[in-house]
């Protein structure tokens, strides 16, 4: 490469030549032209028609070969068929970045990838950055500089900080832009990224974390293609104070299909993919709207804490909404009463009882002063680290009388913590004036409460993250394994790492496994040993609950029988005796080396638990012991480990243990692929656990 990637010549242009020039209406090139105008770029603007002597008054060039060397930034307003031949003209003139709009390249076949390919070639040849193929290109609000075709109203930053949006989807990231801007949230960039031919989302969130303009970054992402270095940004991006917040389509099967037509993009796994950025501290969404209304109190307000929330309404049938809605989402309503909350009590009317929600009733009409008073005492709360109001908002007479006392009032407190205004009555006749009198004071001000109840319980379950790390202890295997490694070597491999199994042994004769049940004790069960025969119950290959020695000797014969008949193919090892234990707790922990994300370890309940219910939770192998148990008790079956219906607790330090265990191997081995411990058997506080089986596959 002939020297390092130069986004400011993308991001910052001083000069710009639209290849495909026009003024034909609608025309992608006329669309940029008329951008740039709109927005006042200052900078040289180059016009290339071979068809035109001039467009708008402006001369237009002829080719690329036409250029003076250096401009800065191109935009190629072309067909897909010119565009390769395009960039190799840019290159040898010495242009620094490239937009492409034009589609069909990798997410359109063979031979529209070889072209991809060969682009980034160039690109990394000539030190050019490329933003696309397959995109709408970017805005700059803070120089006002519009390399889109999107119409485009000036929007300018000033002095202000704003929100950096990255986007793989151009159409996405216009939708954003609209919704932010007409929120008053102020944009310094809107980058849409498409094929990412020879630049990607990780280039760009590099750059807005250094970027004194931003605040904060937005991004919608379908695939990650260097996940490694996302997450070196994600944490220097926490370090630097600038929060991410990431909406990654992709969690059902359809979505993940369809991400490979869109962007030319493989889809991964989303849940490896969500462990690894939370743990990295990016805040994760699941909705276009949530993504706008998280990005919007960030932006606007003061920080959300992890602690509990207040929520204020007017309606004592909407106190049960709220407190249905709020256990949906996660949203935590500390309980108050008369007792312990004299502020509150002195607050309310003396005919309500003193609650969260807190319900005002329909006091507010006729004594508007009980809004100030409210407020007052619930950002002066200490067990509240958020507040948010519902008004039933009617019409503007309605308005009138309630939300002159709330703005005066939040103007007199200066709170600081967060407050929230919602709407209970989406559609009312709200004067404008009172939102931008909220927005002024850094209330962020939503239609339904739904939506701000929704936003805050997901900001507060992330300030609650712990980003306290530490890194394991590297522990390899004593020898390295490749290939299926079947249970009793897997269990032999593993137990010197401090994971614990039944006694068993290997037996290759019937005189063998009768012997090694007298020493081992019975009962016993036999397991069928082989490479290629991952799922033993499958086959027959395990029978369990052999009392004494003539069950035994039954037991080996339908054993026999069972892989002759349904795996005349295989050979088999030996057969494992394994002394059974007692019933317990059952849960699945595994372990992954992703390809692209790297270790993680998976622990969730076993059986119908972890196939149906998906009743799981993945960690990193960097959370601290109190990290991994906190894990652990977000199960949704958790109660069974903690002592439902008066059960003992299980003892949950054993499986931390087993946790701690896997990820020290993980790290240290990072050919192994999968570990897989199903089921372990967690028995109760001070009494451990036990993983009854174990498999192994390695490169």
């Amino acid at each position: 490469m002939a020297g390092p990637l130069s986004l400011d010549r993308l991001l910052k242009p001083r000069s710009v030549v639209i290849v495909g020039a026009s003024d034909k209406p609608g025309a992608l090139g006329a669309s940029v032209l008329g951008n740039l105008d709109r927005l006042g770029f200052s900078g040289e603007i180059h016009l290339i028609n071979p068809n035109r002597d001039t467009i708008g008054g402006r001369p237009c060039l002829k080719s690329i070969d036409d250029l003076p060397v250096g401009v800065d930034a191109a935009v190629l307003a072309i067909p897909r068929a010119g565009v390769l031949d395009a960039v190799r003209g840019l290159a040898a003139r010495g242009v620094g970045a490239v937009v492409i709009f034009s589609a069909g390249f990798a997410e359109g076949g063979e031979e529209g990838l070889a072209e991809q390919r060969a682009i980034a070639r160039i690109a990394d040849e000539a030190g050019m950055v490329i933003e696309g193929p397959n995109c709408l290109g970017l805005i700059n609000f803070v120089d006002g500089v519009p390399l889109t075709f999107i119409e485009t109203a000036p929007a300018p930053l000033g002095d202000k900080t704003g929100i950096g949006i990255v986007s793989q989807s151009g159409a996405i990231a216009a939708v954003v832009d609209t919704v932010l801007l007409a929120r008053d949230l102020g944009l310094s960039y809107s980058i849409s990224t498409g094929n990412e031919a020879a630049s990607g989302v990780e280039d760009y969130v590099d750059y807005l974390i250094d970027d004194p303009a931003t605040r904060v970054i937005g991004m919608v992402v379908e695939q990650f293609r260097k996940p490694q270095r996302f997450l070196d940004a994600a944490r220097r991006a926490r370090a630097a104070g600038k929060p991410i917040v990431l909406l990654h389509p992709g969690t059902s099967s359809a979505a993940r299909e369809s991400a490979a037509t869109h962007t030319g993009a493989m889809a991964g796994d989303y849940q490896v993919m969500k462990a690894k950025v939370e743990r990295a501290g990016v805040l994760l969404v699941e909705t276009l709207e949530e993504f706008g209304d998280c990005l919007e109190i960030i932006t606007r307000a003061k920080p959300v804490g992890g602690g509990g929330t207040i929520v204020v309404g007017e309606s004592g049938a909407y106190k049960a909404l709220t407190l249905d809605f709020a256990e949906r989402v996660g949203l935590v309503l500390p309980a108050v009463n008369d007792a312990d909350s004299p502020a509150l009590r002195g607050a309310l009317p003396s005919f309500v009882p003193v609650s969260n929600p807190a319900d005002i009733t329909a006091q507010g009409l006729a004594e508007p002063a009980i809004y100030g008073r409210i407020v007052a005492a619930a950002v002066e709360d200490s067990r509240f680290d958020t507040v948010i109001i519902g008004i039933i908002q009617t019409d503007p007479v309605t308005c009138g009388i309630k939300f002159p006392g709330i703005v005066e009032a939040l103007k007199t407190l200066k709170p600081a913590k967060p407050v929230i205004i919602a709407g209970l009555d989406e559609g009312a006749d709200l004067p404008a004036d009172y939102v931008r009198d909220l927005r002024a004071l850094g209330v962020p001000y939503f239609p339904t409460t739904e939506r701000a109840y929704r936003a805050v319980a997901r900001l507060a379950d992330h300030a609650r993250r712990g980003v306290e790390a530490h890194q394991p202890s590297p522990t390899p295997l004593a020898e390295r394994p490749a290939g299926m490694i079947p249970e009793h070597r897997a269990k032999a491999l593993l137990a010197p790492l401090g994971i614990p199994f039944p006694q068993a042994c290997l037996a290759t004769t019937l005189d063998e496994a009768t012997a090694a049940a007298g020493a081992l004790g019975y009962p016993v069960v036999l397991k069928a040993q082989a490479a290629d025969l991952p799922h033993k119950s499958d086959a027959g290959g395990v029978v369990v609950g052999l009392a004494d020695a003539d069950a035994l000797a039954a037991g080996w014969a339908k054993l026999q029988q069972a892989i002759a008949t349904n795996r005349p193919d295989l050979t088999l090892a030996g057969v494992l005796v394994e002394k059974m234990g007692a019933r317990g707790t059952e849960l699945i922990v595994g372990a992954r080396n992703d390809a692209e994300w790297g270790p993680v370890i998976l622990v969730g309940f076993g059986g119908v638990q972890a196939e149906i219910l998906h009743d799981a939770r993945l960690l990193t192998p960097d959370l601290t012991r109190d990290g991994i148990k906190a894990e652990l008790l977000k199960l949704k079956m958790a109660p069974l480990l903690t002592g439902f219906r008066g059960s003992p607790p299980a003892d949950l330090d054993a499986v931390v243990g087993i946790v701690e265990a896997l990820g020290r191997l993980l790290v240290a081995e990072p050919t192994i692929r999968e570990v897989d411990l199903n089921p372990v058997v967690v028995y109760p506080n001070g009494e451990g656990a036990v993983a009854l089986d174990a498999l192994i596959l390695a490169d």
